[in-house]
């Protein structure tokens, strides 16, 4: 797991120095701050500057595989994102901004399959009026051979 972390370097030989752990990185582009202290106890801790950010990258079970500056990681975020206008108040705005789009494409689908009920009721309705005609054809057809054949016997 990849930290970012602040050195922490004890004056006592009774304390521990180490790492303060700040935040986690979930995935490529997300990282979690973390709250609380948590100290990762490492006696290279020494080496570096009191209170530098470091990157600390660790195994599953916490041991310390990497330990480098966090100047480049830092300078590389304010020009990717900061330099750009990418601001945490542009972040909230894009992140409502996609919501109501969101809202709004689920309205629409909404409304599309409500008219799509619509339109089947409707081609139902036409059909069972197309049976009904064809009977109606069918009967009238029928019925006027039969009626002229039962009015000729009544007049014979």
């Amino acid at each position: 797991m990849l930290y970012l972390a602040q050195v922490s370097v004890r004056d006592l030989p009774e304390e521990t120095s180490g790492f303060q752990l700040l935040a986690v990185q979930e995935s490529e582009e997300a990282w979690a701050v973390l709250s609380g202290e948590t100290l990762l106890p490492s006696p290279q801790a020494d080496k570096f500057s009191p209170n530098l950010l470091v990157l600390v990258e660790t195994s599953s079970s916490k041991d310390i595989l990497r330990i480098y500056d966090a100047k480049t990681w830092v300078l590389e975020i304010v020009q990717r994102y900061l330099t750009c206008g990418i601001t945490p108040e542009f972040i909230t705005q894009e992140r409502e901004r996609a919501e109501q789009w969101r809202q709004s494409l689920t309205l629409q689908s909404q409304e599309l399959d409500r008219r799509a009920l619509e339109l089947e009721a409707r081609r139902e309705q036409i059909q069972a009026l197309e049976e009904e005609l064809k009977r109606e054809k069918r009967r009238l057809e029928a019925g006027p051979g039969n009626f002229s054949e039962s009015t000729s016997e009544n007049a014979g």
